[in-house]
């Protein structure tokens, strides 16, 4: 969720019921260098727990120091090895290290043993082929605590159709928590994951982008079967907005979230349209002005 999950939105989802957020991902190297705007990645407050913080990285010596920079914010240090960016890939990190077991067993073994706090992990379903089983047990056997599967291949990215036979197959053979991840979007969806593979969990990413409200929605559904309505976009952004001054955070992130919010929302296109042209503190006065007239 690079660019996505920062403090603010992180407790707006604490706010709707999410059982766990993530950080961005957090370049290690960056991290163990004590990079101003990586440090700031790692906000973090008592409205925003529990949070698990997601390092990158390749270097065994880097990770570990990354390791004992984050420990003492995070409650969960996970690992991404599923990311399909070119730009990670490029470095030998993200989803590049699925071809490297090995290298896998490595990470996960100097990130166990160089914190208390449970470790994890998040993988695709395999680089071209849906066969992430090994990789699973690799990662379980490391140490990990729980392990979270994208159920879309690397040549895939975020193109077609998630596989969550293999997320069932993962689920059937680990001992650890396996969390299932991709296509989900609503309440019917959570629900069927959870039918098809018994897994222990549901990640969601793209689609709480710009509704938070989500999680609760899920929620509620699994327990009672209702489907609550759907909260105003227009009021979440406002609460976003909010949020995103109390913590001070750059305009590239309020940007962004804008653009989230305001997908679908009648008469948000002029608003989109200046985003797209600039961005400064000028604008954010103007933004909250056509937030009213659009309320209205």
């Amino acid at each position: 969720m690079a660019g996505v999950s920062n403090v603010a939105f992180r407790v707006m989802c604490n706010k709707y019921e999410v059982g766990l957020c993530v950080s961005e991902m957090i370049n290690a190297n960056a991290l163990s260098r004590n990079n101003k705007a990586t440090i700031r990645m790692t906000t973090t407050c008592s409205d925003d727990k529990p949070v698990a913080m997601q390092l990158f990285g390749t270097r065994i010596d880097v990770i570990k120091k990354a390791v004992s920079i984050i420990e003492k914010k995070a409650d969960i240090i996970d690992f991404n090895f599923g990311c399909p960016a070119r730009k990670i890939i490029q470095q030998g990190a993200g989803s590049a290290l699925l071809k490297r077991p090995a290298k896998i067993k490595e990470i996960i073994e100097a990130m166990v043993s160089s914190t208390d706090k449970p470790v994890t992990a998040k993988i695709r379903s395999g680089i071209k082929k849906h066969n992430c089983l090994k990789i699973a047990k690799v990662i379980e056997k490391a140490g990990a605590s729980a392990i979270t599967i994208h159920g879309r291949t690397v040549a895939q990215s975020y193109s077609g159709k998630a596989k969550w036979f293999v997320i069932k197959e993962v689920k059937e053979e680990l001992n650890i928590p396996v969390i299932g991840n991709g296509d989900v979007v609503d309440c019917k969806s959570a629900e069927l994951l959870l039918k098809q593979t018994n897994c222990d969990g549901i990640m969601i990413g793209r689609a709480a982008c710009g509704n938070p409200f989500l999680f609760k929605q899920i929620n509620e559904y699994l327990k009672t079967g209702k489907i609550l309505e759907q909260k105003s976009k227009v009021e979440m952004f406002e609460e976003y907005l909010k949020l995103w001054k109390e913590f001070k955070l750059d305009f590239n992130d309020l940007k962004q979230h804008a653009f989230f919010f305001t997908k679908g929302v009648p008469g948000a296109a002029k608003l989109r349209n200046k985003l797209s042209e600039k961005f400064d503190i000028e604008l954010l006065r103007e933004m909250e002005e056509d937030w009213k007239k659009i309320k209205e």
